[in-house]
């Protein structure tokens, strides 16, 4: 319990979630359960079961006051919710390293088992995201190992000084745009994040007067530590670790884009007459309030407070009015986004209805944007501030 005194009275408020949070550590458990026969139990995890708890546990709305929301960033219970992440993440690919050597499973128990060891992989990624946006040097650098497993090391980079300054704009390859099935975006985003991290490091390196390729280039280091860490399993358990190693790698950094498919999708900030953005805001990011979820997820779906306030820590995050809501949360919403079809009908008559019926204010995809915004009459309609995808694509 937090309590205070406010206008003279004293006042106090209980996190209710407080001791779900290490519920999140049951995620890197996945690959010790599969061991057992359940190989596919990461997939089935996050399709099937969070969906399921979702629907059943329902959404909570609820903020903390905001004079309780310093004690409650100070309180370090929750950070340990998210270090003891670190050594459960790696009891996973030791563990698969070993069964995999030493057990002759089928292709297709093997494919699944890759799959719940990457599950771990990409959720691990959310676990560096919490993590690489705070302060202390201890919590950046644990966001490095993190994303080792993932070969995503560039991701802290270019998450925080990059789609942090681009998000909802055409620019951003971490923003998807209306008409985007996520099979177009995932190249995109992949490739195109890569190269945004590489060259905003490059940057600073620069300016400061160092060298790029040296061990003051946040992205090398962290991307050393994936060949640093398959090398040590493979010549701990041989060479049939590495294709193992590899497809919980490209798994896990498709879950993490998946997901960020799924939260800016068709959101757009628009321009002034100058050509600048407007703030990010609140009605930017997708969110959603379902309690399972959230709690695995460190409430990554109150992503519009995220994006307000990067470095507030997770149990702090609010809900707004103003967001825009997903139908549910991230487990349901992920397996729709890889069904294009079924995908586009459910969110874009939600994109439509968020800007009143005006998609000239949407993130188009621009080979898509005929489908969206009729174009008789329209000949200028490009050349708008308001669709910059058509002035910079990106």
């Amino acid at each position: 319990m937090i309590t205070s005194v406010v206008d003279g009275q004293q006042v106090s408020w209980t996190d209710r979630k407080r001791y779900l949070w290490p519920l999140g550590l049951v995620v890197p458990l996945l690959p010790l359960a599969a061991r057992d026969g359940l190989w596919w139990a990461g997939p089935v995890w996050v399709l099937v079961i969070i969906p399921l708890l979702d629907a059943a546990i329902g959404q909570d709305r609820s903020n903390p006051p905001e004079w309780a929301v310093d004690q409650l960033q100070d309180d370090r219970y929750y950070r340990w919710c998210t270090y003891l992440f670190l050594p459960l993440q790696y009891l996973g690919p030791l563990s698969a390293c070993h069964v995999i050597t030493t057990r002759h499973l089928s292709t297709v128990a093997e494919l699944g088992y890759a799959l719940t060891v990457g599950t771990v992989a990409g959720v691990a990624i959310n676990t560096a995201h919490e993590l690489g946006h705070k302060s202390p040097k201890v919590e950046r650098r644990l966001a490095k190992l993190a994303l080792a497993q993932s070969g995503y090391g560039h991701f802290s980079v270019e998450h925080n000084r990059g789609h942090h300054n681009r998000v909802a704009t055409p620019e951003d390859p971490a923003s998807s745009r209306l008409g985007e099935s996520f099979w177009t975006f995932l190249p995109r985003t992949v490739f195109g994040s890569a190269r945004s991290g590489w060259r905003l490091e490059a940057t600073r390196l620069r300016a400061q007067g160092k060298p790029v390729w040296s061990r003051h280039n946040d992205v090398l280091t962290a991307w050393a530590l994936t060949p640093a860490l398959f090398a040590g399993l493979t010549v701990a358990f041989g060479w049939k670790v590495l294709p193992f190693l590899v497809v919980q790698a490209v798994f896990g950094f498709s879950l993490l884009e998946v997901v960020n498919y799924l939260e800016h999708y068709g959101l757009l900030r628009q321009q002034d007459a100058s050509g600048r953005y407007e703030r990010c805001q609140p009605s930017h990011s997708w969110n959603s309030n379902h309690v399972a979820s959230n709690v695995l997820l460190y409430q990554l779906e109150r992503h519009s407070d995220h994006h307000a306030h990067p470095t507030r820590r997770y149990q702090a995050l609010r809900h707004f009015d103003e967001s825009p809501q997903l139908p549910s949360g991230y487990g349901l919403m992920l397996g729709l986004a890889c069904i294009p079809p079924l995908w586009r009908k459910v969110m874009d008559p939600r994109v439509r209805a968020h800007y009143d019926g005006d998609l000239t204010k949407a993130n188009i995809h621009p080979r898509k944007r005929g489908k969206y915004v009729p174009t008789a009459g329209s000949s200028d309609l490009g050349a708008s501030p308001a669709h910059p995808e058509a002035v910079h694509p990106a």
